[in-house]
């Protein structure tokens, strides 16, 4: 896979009909390098200080149980209005997020935008 460490990110889109996030990025060696950035299979994200020349610091992928670990106030905060999807309980929500193979990637940054998507699979090519 290309690295992403230092790129900036110029944009990114949220695609929610087709369920994707791209985010277009110049390398941080070269800004005459361009990279993609996809997420496919979006089922949510939350992204927080977005910052013109935000940079990247990496990508993870982590098991969805992080996930719910991590968000466990807003998950209840937004149990009752179907996010991330409609659920009973937190268990039947990793289920559903483990059976439909589900990951949690979390965007760190080394400046400006960070965050995280719960998405299938994510890819990066030019």
């Amino acid at each position: 896979m290309l690295s992403i460490h230092d790129n900036e990110i110029v944009s990114y889109e949220v695609d929610f009909r087709k369920s994707r996030i791209i985010f277009q990025t110049l390398d941080g060696n070269d800004d005459s390098v361009t990279t993609t950035i996809e997420f496919t299979d979006v089922l949510a994200h939350m992204f927080e200080t977005q910052l013109q020349g935000s940079i990247i610091f990496d990508i993870s992928s982590f098991e969805v149980s992080r996930f719910l670990k991590s968000n466990k106030e807003l998950l209840e905060k937004q149990k009752n209005y179907g996010w991330p999807t409609h659920y009973e309980k937190t268990e039947d929500l990793l289920e559903h997020l483990q059976s439909e193979k589900y990951n949690y990637y979390v965007i760190s940054a080394s400046y400006g935008l960070n965050g995280w998507v719960i998405a299938k699979e994510y890819k990066v090519y030019n």
